[in-house]
């Protein structure tokens, strides 16, 4: 007869530990332990206690096995790791024999038969011809610089896990930071440098959304519990009352350098060439001639003393378009200094485009695409989906999102949370992230019409978006743009598909208002992030101690 038989009275929490452990035995409701039992020569059930002593020790001897076997394998797996990482660094140093290299499992590191390959042998040899502990070593002393891995070894993955290694002979902790089941040549002189793995972050949908009659499942990459439901439920209740639609007021990207004159005067003279529709038309013409997409569409002047601000605006199809416009507005400015040879250009950027820097002139005047969405939900969905009132809308809206931020002296920050939406969507489709200071540029209205339905609109005048270029290229983010139906240049019609996606953008960014402010007027807020964000334990002692 196996312990195993009496598997009943283990499930009830007790632990085993070596020579100390406990049996439930029933004896008029009083607890035995194991020790007492065996020493006692019987168990509460009659068995002998040498029969229940020999099975407790045979079923600890079983488990202690295994245990012994799992600590003596992980006990090697890091000493050989540790000994490969001290190979490598005593190989810098020119100390170790070849043949005293340790293998290492999947990144196996084996050392060439034919004794010592001193430094100077092995940095005279293809790197393919080496192993990654002769790279490493090699990376250690300094002949190969950690940042020119993929470039030396040609071999991007394998440039990630050397990297990795010569980073922990510096103390760095990067066990549990993923590296694995990913592509890392599309990643290599696009989008990141110094490799050394990934972040994975959840994807969730919001939808269907309807927008101007197509429904659309929007991704968003998000670690912020309640943000995706509560979007959905906005998107929800867009859908149902008839959809949104949206408009493209502008596009143009813009980058704005500072420039020198010699005197006032000859930066008011400046000011007058670019102002000049004549003049103007050479430096669009010299702007246009550095892409196909590119087109330059105005140059907006501000001078102050000898100091000139040129802001160029210009299309730039379905990319996102600063590497296409700093190229054309390079070009430009070459024939601006033949014409005006005292000029100095002080920066090509002067902080006058404005790029991910809060700015009254992105507000006013835009940047990238300038979009505004509309809808009208009805009373019955109010009141059914969102478990809130026309009126209760309308006066939170206005007290928070307008008087609120008036009061806070808020720049472009005329809504709820639009900055949580747009960042979920970059983050998903592989936009610049740190351009969701001006992308979330937002003003959300609200108003309630003479049927008692809910009017509403958002106003987003500079969101910048690419359907190429960038991260969109990657594949996580490649596939959640076809999700969208926008990956890539739109042939037919260049720049739709990123207006597309500016559109999706502020649509969403609206279904996320909707839904928010709803859950303030019905003062849902903290119990639904209690309950996304937290576990039903937190929720409620949260609860136990509101009510206090």
């Amino acid at each position: 007869m196996s312990v195993r038989e009496f598997q009943p009275l283990f499930t009830w929490g007790f632990k085993f530990h070596r020579s100390q452990f406990l049996v439930p035995l029933l004896s008029n409701n009083v607890f035995m332990s194991g020790n007492e039992a065996v020493n006692s020569g019987t168990s509460a059930g009659g068995w002998a206690g040498d029969a229940l002593s020999e099975m407790l020790q045979n079923e600890l001897t079983e488990g202690q096995n295994v245990v012994r076997a799992e600590a003596q394998a992980l006990r090697g797996a890091e000493a050989a790791k540790g000994a490969m990482l001290d190979q490598a660094a005593e190989l810098a140093a020119n100390k170790v024999p070849a043949d005293h290299c340790v293998a290492m499992g999947a990144d196996e590191v084996e050392a060439p038969a034919g004794g010592v390959r001193p430094l100077e042998v092995i940095s005279q040899l293809p790197t393919s011809e080496l192993s990654d502990a002769e790279v490493l070593a090699l990376v250690v002393a300094k002949k190969i610089p950690a940042y020119k891995l993929e470039k030396v070894l040609g071999d991007c993955a394998r440039a990630v896990v050397i990297r990795r290694m010569h980073l922990e002979t510096l103390g760095v902790e990067l066990e549990t930071l993923p590296h694995e089941h990913i592509d890392y040549a599309p990643i290599q002189g696009a989008c990141c440098e110094n490799v050394v793995g990934y972040v994975s972050l959840p994807v969730g949908t919001a939808g269907p959304l309807l927008l101007d009659g197509t429904e659309y499942f929007v991704p968003m990459a998000t670690v912020e519990g309640c943000l995706v439901a509560s979007t959905h439920r906005g998107c929800k209740a867009i859908t149902l009352s008839g959809g949104a639609s949206s408009e493209l007021l502008a596009d143009g990207m813009t980058r704005g350098p500072v420039l020198r004159m010699p005197s006032l005067a000859s930066a008011a003279e400046l000011k007058k060439f670019l102002d000049d529709p004549e003049t103007f038309a050479a430096v669009q013409a010299a702007f246009n001639s550095t892409s196909r997409f590119a087109r330059l569409e105005s140059v907006q002047v501000s001078v102050a003393g000898r100091t000139v601000f040129a802001r160029f605006k210009a299309f730039t199809g379905d990319a996102m378009g600063m590497n296409m416009i700093s190229k054309g507005t390079k070009k430009a400015l070459e024939l601006l200094q033949a014409e005006f040879p005292d000029m100095i250009v002080v920066s090509v950027s002067g902080n006058y485009c404005t790029d991910k820097k809060p700015a009254a002139l992105n507000w006013i005047n835009g940047r990238g695409k300038s979009v505004s969405v509309e809808a009208t939900i009805s009373a019955s969905v109010v009141s059914k989906v969102l478990k809130t009132s026309v009126d209760a809308l309308v006066d939170v809206n206005i007290s928070k999102n307008l008087i609120g931020s008036a009061m806070a002296g808020s720049v472009g920050g005329f809504n709820a949370h639009a900055a949580n939406i747009v960042t979920a969507i970059f983050l998903a489709t592989g936009q610049d992230a740190a351009q969701n200071v001006e992308s979330s540029n937002c003003i959300t209205l609200m108003e309630k019409t003479r049927d008692g339905d809910l009017y509403m609109s958002v106003t987003m005048p500079s969101i910048e978006v690419g359907t190429i270029g960038g991260g969109t290229h990657l594949q996580a983010q490649s596939a959640n743009l076809r999700m969208l139906g926008v990956k890539g240049p739109n042939r037919d019609v260049p720049g739709s598909n990123a207006a597309t996606l500016a559109r999706i953008v502020a649509a969403t960014v609206m279904a996320g208002e909707l839904s928010l402010i709803s859950a303030l007027a019905a003062g849902q807020l903290v119990q639904s992030h209690m309950q996304h964000n937290r576990s039903s334990q937190n929720l409620a002692g949260a609860a136990a101690t509101a009510s206090n």
